[in-house]
């Protein structure tokens, strides 16, 4: 497989794409071509998920690599379903939240380390993560104890629940680090891409025998095990649904950075019975207006919510999708690239950017969106458990909410929702919404978590961040 970056088409392989994380030119890799598979009738378990879209996307690792890592996958999930698909109120809730610490995040970085391992080809890697409060965790539980590899994780210092900020402060391996910052998930990544896209601080590191790489969805190793568990579920949903003329789901996803639901899309395009991709959105909504309008507008207004994951306003995957539209999906990456330059300089010049109208079309022919105020996420997270006794994170509610709003499931056609989270990992908001104590039954990893002694306490300002880069150097 040949992957290009996104703004001069820098081609690269597969494990290149991982060591680097973002690509020279300061945008992201994508598949040179994105084509349909055969055997996806044929899948029934996650691992076999997992080996069809490797095959497919990162098909030139070594076999023997790639099999490591649906090893490592699986060893760290429970035994039989790692991921169930459940019936709950008409709606088909896809529970990707049974790692060890309760996300979505938990697959793909369960199967990272295996793949940046083998592209770091015995170099010593040093890993920067910018988190809203998930992928931190997942990062620093994904990366512990691996040989030749020191991560260092930024959150924002308020904002994030209790359970995170744990999750992430508890962890006592030597080469794992996590760091407060005094502002939100946007400045982390921010601060995190231009460290990146520095060469003197990586001429630096690279003084001390040190490779920077990222463990965010801006890395393809993080991207290419996500678009597994979509198309697991829609094969389920095809074997059961198989009366159902040109059997397709739709798909909803709870989005922030986009990495998700941009998975769901790749399925699709990889020849998964998908229909419509639904952007859920919380009140920072700069997603949900764009796969309405075409228009990329983060302006200036912050909330921070009771979906804390999704209080994003510059989602970084959108890139990838920007390139396909726009002719990448064609196979003209010359006229891929040079559009998504112009978008990504409008956004940085003009603070916003419109697709062209062929590009918008194809947006809105695949994608709509919705929105939750934080009232509703809980007024949701009440009547779901009163519905059926299912308990919801906020997140899950957003796109619960989200899938009512605009009439999923429709057509006879089921509608499947990406349940991103426990519920364990928010047990403020679950007290507020439910006004009593339901989370009874904590996951075995979220016992212990208020009794372990604090390892990581360091907390910087946003300017100080390339400082505490520099002291793993």
């Amino acid at each position: 497989m040949k992957y290009v970056s996104t703004r001069k088409g820098f081609e690269a392989t597969s494990a290149e794409t991982v060591f680097q994380g973002l690509a020279p030119d300061g945008g992201l890799y994508v598949p040179s071509k994105v084509e349909k598979v055969e055997g996806l009738e044929k899948v029934a378990t996650l691992r076999e998920a997992e080996e069809l879209v490797m095959n497919a996307l990162f098909g030139d690792l070594p076999a023997e690599v790639r099999a490591a890592a649906a090893d490592r996958l699986c060893a760290r999930f429970p035994e039989g379903d790692p991921i169930p698909l459940v019936e709950k109120d008409g709606l088909q809730i896809l529970e990707l939240f049974h790692g060890k610490t309760g996300a979505f995040k938990d697959v793909a970085l369960s199967m990272l380390p295996v793949f940046m391992k083998h592209a770091a080809n015995g170099k010593r890697v040093l890993i920067l993560t910018a988190t809203s409060g998930d992928t931190g965790s997942a990062a620093m539980q994904g990366f512990a104890g691996v040989d030749g590899t020191e991560i260092i994780v930024f959150y924002p210092a308020t904002g994030t629940s209790k359970i995170q900020r744990l999750q992430m402060t508890t962890p006592a391996d030597k080469n794992v680090h996590a760091v407060g910052i005094r502002g939100n998930f946007d400045d982390a990544q921010a601060a995190v891409k231009r460290i990146f896209a520095d060469k003197a601080i990586a001429a630096e590191a690279a003084a001390h025998g040190i490779t920077l790489s990222s463990a965010n969805s801006i890395n393809t190793g993080r991207l290419v095990p996500q678009i597994a568990y979509y198309v697991l579920a829609a094969e389920r949903l095809r074997k059961t649904g198989s009366q159902i003329p040109d059997f397709k789901c739709d798909v909803v996803v709870p989005s922030g950075n986009f990495g998700n639901i941009l998975a769901a899309y790749y399925a699709k395009l990889l020849g998964s019975p998908i229909r419509k991709l639904v952007v859920a959105s919380n009140v920072n909504d700069v997603l949900a207006r764009f796969v309405k309008t075409g228009v990329y507008d983060p302006g200036e207004k912050f909330t921070v919510t009771n979906s804390p994951s999704m209080d994003i306003r510059k989602s970084s995957n959108v890139e990838r999708l920007l390139w396909m539209i726009s002719g990448g999906l064609e196979g003209d990456v010359a006229g891929a690239c040079a559009e998504t330059a112009r978008m990504m300089s409008d956004l940085e010049t003009k603070g916003r950017y419109e697709l062209c109208e062929k590009a918008k079309a194809r947006l809105l022919s695949d994608f709509v969106g919705g929105v939750a105020t934080p009232e509703e996420t809980e007024a949701e997270m009440r009547r779901m458990r009163e519905a059926c006794g299912y308990l919801l994170d906020p997140h899950t509610a957003v796109a619960t909410v989200v899938a009512r709003k605009l009439g999923y499931p429709k057509d006879g056609r089921p509608c499947v929702v990406a349940a991103t989270a426990t519920p364990y990992k928010f047990p403020e908001t679950c007290q507020r919404a439910f006004g009593e104590d339901v989370l009874t039954d904590p996951p075995p990893s979220f016992r212990d978590l208020e009794t372990l002694p604090i390892a990581q306490t360091k907390v910087c300002d946003i300017d100080k961040i390339d400082e505490a880069v520099k002291e793993l150097f």
